[in-house]
């Protein structure tokens, strides 16, 4: 049966930028984006400014998804890394097993953020936001469309900023972990940091590119995605 994976959100991004995801011809795998508020279908709603509030909405999120009868399995990236984390120990509380999280462009989660964008003007908001990131979404160059789109993003950016996780104990679901060979914000060092947040197998995967590697083909990940949800992990980098 596919993995159903739930996909979660980077910063400033909706369930929309996965339903590409859907369409790519990766066997063994069920793409389900999930969305954050403030944005899209969900626009009308306020954004979440704290990642432990979003995480508790995500699981209503999920409660609703026409999931198929396969193992369950989460990816995000960067702050839908945290928010795919703290999720999955939410459904692991209310006894949903989870097979595999699948984190990316993430340090573990007790590596506080130090470079800051909040608090700054809009046009310096910006500035940081693309050079943490190193990369600047094109529709913040509208008007219009910025306006829309600045109040979840800024709200992202905060959450993320202020994430610390309330609890150490580690998940009883395995975790890989996709670095970037070129991500600039994100060390070796600090991707396998993960490890400890696992009682289970850990895996950490290298892959081309840079912090967001992602925006190229889906097929990179979701062949990670399958392959680690069909085999047993393995300790350390591959």
């Amino acid at each position: 049966m596919p993995v159903q994976l739930l996909c979660v959100p980077f910063a400033g991004a909706g369930a929309s930028f996965f339903h590409p995801w859907r369409d790519a011809e990766v066997a063994g795998v069920t793409v389900h984006p999930v969305q954050l508020p403030g944005r899209e279908r969900r626009i009308a709603e306020a954004p979440c400014t704290d990642v432990h509030r979003a995480a508790d909405g995500l699981l209503e999120e999920v409660a609703r998804l026409p999931l198929g009868p396969g193992p369950l399995a989460l990816f995000g990236h960067s702050l839908g890394a945290v928010l795919a984390y703290e999720l999955a120990r939410r459904l692991e509380a209310n006894g949903i097993p989870v097979a595999r999280l699948f984190v990316s462009g993430s340090p573990d989660p007790w590596t506080v953020r130090e470079r800051r964008a909040s608090g700054l003007d809009d046009d310096r908001f910006l500035a940081r936001v693309e050079e943490l990131a190193g990369y600047r979404h094109p529709v913040f160059d509208h008007p219009e469309m910025r306006e829309i789109l600045l109040p979840a993003l800024r709200a992202d950016v905060e959450m993320h900023e202020a994430y610390r996780p309330l609890s150490a104990e580690p998940l009883a679901a395995p975790i890989t972990v996709l670095h970037a060979v070129s991500d600039e914000l994100v060390s070796l060092g600090q991707a396998a940091g993960w490890k400890a947040a696992t009682a289970a197998a850990f895996e950490l995967v290298e892959l081309p590119g840079g912090h967001m590697y992602l925006t190229g083909s889906p097929a990179v990940v979701l062949s990670v995605v399958a392959r680690s949800t069909a085999e047993p992990a393995v300790r350390g980098p591959r």
